[in-house]
């Protein structure tokens, strides 16, 4: 008896503690929910300003100040190289505020976030493709937006990439003897890129280059 009387003692207290630690706050006001957020993040607590976002948009899907939040969230995750998050982020955005005058501001920052996604030289062409397009995209719809000129170097060097990338190819068909293929990748190159001897060469240290 004095066992159980202690095991139901410990059981209970572990059940009362983590009840109390883990208790969810809930029916907050918009500005306590963002001034949380913000605070996480200056102290580089990212998940839980995830956590702490979402709380503010469940409890609060008109409130002024979710553009604001998604924004910073979105920001915060593209600084620390989560790109992924970020676009999340500006997917929502833009699903909630099409309408907004800011809207090329955005999609610039997908294409950004995109761009600076780019880990390795000959990988992610999948991610390369539909960079393209948005950025193809972006030029038709947004002709005298301010950042039309950077989303036209992002471009060009996208272009090189695609470019490098199908030299490689071509070469690669070339050492295994197949004349055809290695043509319609030499086109595609120089489609890409019509000067490819202008582009310099990425240095990739030799551990790296194995693998490339």
């Amino acid at each position: 008896m004095r066992k159980k009387f202690i095991f139901m003692l410990i059981f209970t207290y572990l059940i009362t503690g983590c009840s109390s630690k883990d208790q969810h706050e809930y029916n907050k006001p918009a500005i306590y929910w963002y001034n949380k957020m913000i605070k996480q993040l200056s102290n580089y607590q990212i998940d839980e300003a995830d956590d702490t976002y979402t709380s503010l948009e469940a409890e609060h899907r008109n409130s002024s100040l979710l553009p604001s939040a998604i924004m910073i969230i979105a920001t915060a995750h593209m600084e620390d190289e989560e790109y992924l998050m970020a676009n999340y982020y500006l997917d929502q955005y833009l699903k909630k505020f099409s309408k907004k005058d800011d809207i090329d501001y955005i999609r610039y920052l997908k294409i950004k976030s995109n761009f600076l996604a780019f880990k390795s030289q000959f990988r992610e062409q999948d991610l390369l493709s539909k960079t393209l397009i948005q950025t193809d995209k972006f030029i038709h719809e947004y002709p005298n937006s301010k950042y039309i000129y950077i989303i036209n170097t992002i471009r060009a060097r996208l272009l090189m990439k695609k470019a490098i990338f199908d030299k490689e190819i071509s070469e690669l068909y070339g050492r295994v003897d197949k004349p055809k293929a290695q043509k319609v990748y030499e086109k595609k190159a120089s489609t890409n890129w019509e000067d490819l001897e202008s582009i310099e060469k990425i240095s990739v240290p030799w551990y790296r280059y194995i693998f490339e």
